[in-house]
């Protein structure tokens, strides 16, 4: 009898998110959001992080974890709506959601507007250290 192959290790819970989430970033302008619940409730929250699967809400008091809503914020490139799942409250005011559901379109607009972000931020990071170096490089000591 031959001995089967040994499992593989799973990847570390962390590497798999960042690989599932790609990045996250919270916009520069305060992102209201709307989430409209199936009885037709609705509620509404500030976007606080946002990445192309899900991300943070921050919400008066919690939504019962597992509910499924339709979320809609206007983000820097435009309206995005979709399915989210509810997921445990980090905090009484800040709970993460993911996105079930997300069109073509908003899924575009959504990576548009995180990659924006990105781009923006490393620009900015490039000339923090650009300008920290021309500060270096001119002290008397």
């Amino acid at each position: 009898m031959v001995d089967p192959m040994p499992p593989v290790p799973p990847p570390r819970v962390a590497e798999l998110r960042q690989r599932r989430a790609g990045p996250r970033v919270s916009f520069p302008e305060l992102t209201p959001a709307v989430l409209r619940f199936s009885d037709g409730g609705r509620t509404t929250g500030t976007l606080k992080l946002v990445s192309v699967t899900g991300g943070l809400l921050g919400l008066s008091r919690p939504i019962m974890p597992n509910s499924m809503v339709k979320l809609m914020f206007v983000g820097p490139t435009g309206s995005v709506f979709g399915t989210a799942k509810m997921l445990n409250p980090v905090s009484w005011s800040l709970q993460p959601f993911c996105f079930t559901t997300l069109h073509d379109d908003d899924q575009y607009k959504l990576k548009t507007a995180i990659q924006r972000c990105v781009e923006k931020s490393a620009r900015e990071n490039n000339q923090s250290r650009r300008d920290q170096l021309q500060i270096e490089k001119f002290r008397p000591w």
